[in-house]
């Protein structure tokens, strides 16, 4: 869990990894050496990860010093994990300037919708990327939730203005919007990518501080299984911060 950053992060990239990895495993056959796109791929973290699998990997990032700081990152690694990334500097709404219909078995867009005003053309473009079969794991911040986080800390005021909105003030005093299951499932099925199966992200540790440190060994370990837990369980899991959503191209 080496350079995941803080305790929020580390929940984040911690249980999106083991659901990837969880779905991966029973979606195709053990061994196989998979095509993934990771649009929005940031600071490289689930892009490496895959590539350490065996995997091949190619990350689009539309932000340059994300974009180098996953250069960086992937400097570090073997030569033989190396040959199997290739970055590209271009946004998620051009994947079809980059690549060819069906040229990927899996493909991630993680923390990336809550920054496009209208995202429906996006993720159809994200499907058409998909073999059939394929897997789209998408990360999104939870409209039915973002009442949760003011009130939990007290603020009367922003946890009502939620419940009317499907916009928030990211905690880098961004103004971005959130997704609602419901209307994620009817697009997914709209793109022939229909909803399989989705989880919760960060029940339990989404009011820590931004300065807040993961815990170490055992105890690290026992949080991530509740939060684990949670992210699987209703009604906890449709409270959660964040949602992972998991489709498959028909």
């Amino acid at each position: 869990m080496a350079g995941l950053g803080g305790l929020r992060n580390v929940v984040r990239q911690e249980l999106v990894a083991r659901q990837l990895d969880e779905q991966i495993a029973g979606r195709f056959p053990v061994g196989r050496r998979l095509r993934v796109l990771d649009v929005g791929m940031g600071q490289g973290t689930q892009a490496l990860r895959l590539a350490r699998a065996g995997h091949t990997v190619t990350g689009l990032e539309s932000d340059a010093g994300m974009l180098a700081t996953a250069q960086q990152a992937l400097a570090t690694e073997p030569a033989g994990i190396r040959e199997r990334v290739r970055l590209i500097e271009g946004d998620g709404l051009e994947t079809g300037v980059h690549f060819l219909p069906g040229s990927f078995d899996v493909v991630l867009c993680h923390g990336v919708l809550m920054y496009v005003q209208e995202p429906d053309a996006m993720l159809a473009g994200l499907a058409r990327m998909l073999a059939p079969g394929g897997l789209l794991s998408l990360l999104v911040r939870n409209a039915d939730a973002l009442a949760l986080r003011p009130g939990l800390a007290g603020d009367w005021d922003g946890a009502l203005h939620a419940f009317e909105t499907d916009t928030y003030t990211n905690r880098l005093g961004v103004q971005v919007r959130a997704d609602r299951l419901d209307a994620l499932t009817a697009t997914l099925a709209g793109i022939a990518a229909p909803l399989h199966v989705w989880y919760g992200i960060r029940v339990f540790t989404d009011g820590a501080a931004d300065d807040a440190e993961p815990p170490a060994g055992d105890e690290l370990e026992r949080l991530l299984t509740a939060e684990d837990r949670a992210g699987r369980t209703d009604p906890y899991r449709r409270v959660a911060a964040l949602l992972h959503l998991c489709g498959v191209r028909g």
